[in-house]
């Protein structure tokens, strides 16, 4: 499914052609640095960076022979360089390479997935300005609890992505690091002055020490935070399916012309895009704990991190990157009904006005277990008996003792509970 939805960019960003031309550029960058403090030809420098390239069912053929990937790219290479392909991967052990590539697509995926959370902020925020006054029901234990705003959801999701993106530049920074220090990471065949000039060339920063690989903690932080940002998409995602059950249809994914909802039933509208944002997010925490695991490798370095990594990078990336585009659609075209959201505010009776009414109770210098009493036993004939819970507070004795008709009528407002709704919102400057 996914597949049919890859963002090109993200999609080739982990393809295998990308990623051998990432690790030449890697190279030749060494090389160039070589050549800079003349350890190589500056003349073999220009040649390899004019001659090299390779073939991946080439590279696939050789590693056949050798079942060393990096090794099989560099005998590719060297087919295509010819004499000054000896100065390539000079000092150099794979992981420095190999790392620093793949440090170089999670930094430029992080910017894929940055640019897809602020345009999600966008839309959300437009939204929420758009529904800033529209009163609907708040739910505790999916329980009506009192009076709020629809755009007050948004908002609050508005700002939960803002709090991602912030995450996300920090786990971008984690990341953007190199190393080549060579075989288990103390520069015993290669300056280290090489490795200062190969990071900033390509825009990454030396790790101070590692081993014969960097540390796997930072690709942990990285997939961790995409699992967090993954979790904030799967909460809106299923609030959005929770309002648009048949009993609430507070609001609802957009519903195009022609579109089946399902095979049997020919009247379902189901909410099918929230459900398989739901469901991928599942992917992306599993793979996170499989980033964890990662972190724990033998002595200064074994490989059993590499396989793992080759799926969950480019899974996850590729997954977050779809799941935020699509509920970016789903929050901008989401179908919302005002009329609905009153409708279902008042079907408790004027349960929701319950807190109120007790408060009112004690600013009469009543003690507040008395009041709670008082206005809870009115509350319970109306789930139980279905009484009307207005109509009993209105003649109970001991409530009327203290308030007039007036002042509970005053109670049942839900106006009151919103009247710092444009507050919250300055807040966030809108």
């Amino acid at each position: 499914m996914i597949a049919r939805y890859t963002n090109p960019e993200m999609g080739h960003l982990w393809s295998i052609q990308n990623e051998w031309q990432t690790i030449l550029n890697v190279e030749m960058a060494a090389c160039d640095a070589m050549a800079e403090l003349g350890e190589i030809p500056k003349e073999a420098a220009v040649n390899i960076r004019a001659k090299a390239k390779f073939d991946v069912d080439r590279i696939h053929e050789i590693e056949s022979v050798t079942h060393h990937d990096i090794i099989a790219f560099l005998t590719n290479v060297a087919e295509n360089v010819g004499d000054d392909s000896k100065y390539i991967h000079k000092g150099l052990t794979s992981s420095d390479v190999k790392d620093t590539a793949v440090c170089l697509q999670m930094r430029d995926s992080a910017d894929i997935i940055l640019d897809d959370l602020r345009k999600f902020l966008e839309v959300l925020r437009r939204r929420a300005v758009e529904f800033k006054h529209t009163p609907c029901i708040g739910r505790t234990h999916g329980i009506h609890a009192e009076p709020m705003t629809f755009g007050l959801k948004l908002l609050l999701w508005s700002a939960e992505i803002e709090r991602d993106i912030d995450r996300v530049e920090h786990a971008k920074k984690t990341v953007s690091v190199c190393k080549l220090s060579g075989a288990v990471g103390t520069y015993s065949n290669i300056d280290p002055r090489i490795e200062e000039m190969v990071a900033k060339r390509l825009g990454l920063t030396p790790v101070r020490l590692a081993t014969q690989v960097i540390q796997r903690d930072r690709h942990a932080e990285y997939m961790t935070t995409l699992a967090i940002v993954a979790s904030t998409l799967e909460k809106i995602a299923t609030e959005v399916r929770n309002l648009q059950r048949t009993d609430i249809r507070e609001a609802e994914e957009y519903f195009s012309p022609g579109q089946k909802g399902s095979s049997a039933m020919p009247h379902k509208r189901n909410p099918i895009n929230c459900e398989r944002v739901a469901g991928m997010a599942r992917l992306v925490r599993g793979n996170a704990v499989a980033s964890l695991e990662d972190i724990t490798l033998w002595h200064e370095r074994d490989i059993s991190h590499s396989s793992v990594e080759r799926v969950i990078l480019p899974d996850t990336t590729i997954n977050l990157d779809y799941c935020t585009r699509k509920l970016t659609n789903i929050i901008d075209k989401l179908l919302v009904y005002p009329e609905a959201m009153l409708h279902n505010m008042n079907r408790t009776g004027g349960l929701i006005y319950s807190q109120r009414i007790m408060l009112t109770v004690v600013d009469k210098g009543v003690l507040r277990e008395d009041a709670y009493k008082w206005v809870q036993r009115n509350a319970m004939k109306r789930w139980m008996q279905g009484e009307d819970f207005r109509t009993n507070v209105e003649k109970d004795p001991d409530i009327t003792k203290y308030l007039t008709k007036e002042e509970i009528d005053n109670c049942f407002d839900y106006k009151y509970f919103l009247r710092n709704v444009d507050m919250i919102f300055e807040r966030f400057g809108l």
